[in-house]
């Protein structure tokens, strides 16, 4: 079960609540797709359990984050948005961000590594994001990205540890629990954490008792040692196929809600993901990126027991491009 709330949580207010979520899921109205929730029997029989994947892969922009994004610069004043904003991502967020401040009239400049996959710089700039490169192993992106908006006045959106974008991301659970009724449980891809905070709140606000639980790559779980120490832990960056989750610590923000909400954090193998890649372009004909399939790698590799149960599962994106999937699925 979810460990005890540290002191922290107890007196601060939680970053967001479901009337945040709700709000949320008016302005994306209309602007987001609402994604589909697949099932497959035998996938069901493989687990022992009722799968209902929710393919964010499928999202405008290709990934869960387009929520968060636009979420986020909707919410800004006319003022705000004159100025334009800023972001760093390795890719997903980065899109989001560049597609949200297009359709809402403003520019945006992001900070991406240099080894960002090219498939997502390339739409990027296809969104109209100018990007400024940087190295993600001796360089820090957020001081980057607050150094570009002191010097510009540009509004500075962070990927995950935000407000709006947590609630945005939690219209994922919304629709989920809307299209398959009933879960026993959700399982959440997991990289800052703005993903599953939202649905976090969103489904133990709806679905009181249901059982939640956040993975992350072998080599990035800064989240599961987080949780045996107590409080937050940094990492090196994680080297890992999974680039939208190499996160070095959890969020200031999402932190208290995943450590109080969540029952576990449990974590994959790169090995792991590349099986689950497989079998859901194989059987699902569904492609999804590294890190879109580590939560259907965790039950895959038995990382926890939902026999019997009926569990929702995150499928956070599909940006990767032809030549690297091969490279990975392929012989």
């Amino acid at each position: 079960m979810p460990a005890p709330v540290t002191s922290a949580s107890k007196t601060d207010p939680p970053a967001i609540t479901i009337e945040d979520v709700l709000a949320a899921a008016d302005r994306l109205e209309g602007v987001a797709h609402r994604t589909p929730v697949f099932t497959s029997r035998t996938l069901d029989e493989r687990l022992g359990a009722q799968i209902f994947l929710k393919a964010e892969s499928l999202q405008r922009s290709g990934a869960f984050k387009f929520r968060g994004a636009y979420n986020a610069v909707a919410c800004l004043t006319d003022d705000e948005r004159a100025r334009g904003v800023v972001t760093n991502s390795s890719g997903n967020h980065a899109q989001a961000v560049a597609l949200a401040a297009h359709l809402c009239g403003t520019t945006a400049t992001v900070v991406m590594p240099n080894d960002a996959p090219a498939n997502k710089a390339a739409a990027t700039e296809g969104y109209g994001g100018t990007i400024v490169r940087y190295d993600r192993y001796t360089q820090n992106r957020t001081e980057i990205a607050l150094g570009i908006a002191a010097e510009t006045g540009r509004v500075f959106i962070p990927p995950y540890d935000h407000p709006a974008v947590m609630a945005g991301q939690g219209t994922v659970a919304l629709e989920l629990l809307d299209q398959a009724g009933p879960l026993d449980a959700v399982v959440v891809c997991l990289g800052g954490g703005g993903l599953l905070a939202g649905c976090a709140v969103a489904a133990s606000t709806i679905q009181p008792g249901i059982r939640i639980f956040g993975v992350e790559p072998e080599t990035g779980d800064d989240h599961r040692r987080s949780r045996a120490a107590g409080s937050i832990v940094s990492i090196p960056v994680p080297r890992t196929i999974a680039d939208g989750q190499q996160t070095e610590a959890p969020g200031d923000l999402t932190w208290p809600i995943n450590n109080a909400l969540v029952e576990d954090f449990l974590a994959v193998s790169d090995e792991q993901i590349i099986e689950t890649m497989g079998f859901l372009f194989e059987r699902m004909k569904l492609v999804v990126e590294p890190s879109g399939a580590s939560a259907l790698a965790a039950l895959f590799a038995g990382a926890v027991d939902l026999r019997g149960l009926r569990v929702g599962v995150t499928i956070s994106g599909g940006n990767v491009d032809a030549q690297r999937f091969s490279q990975l699925v392929g012989p």
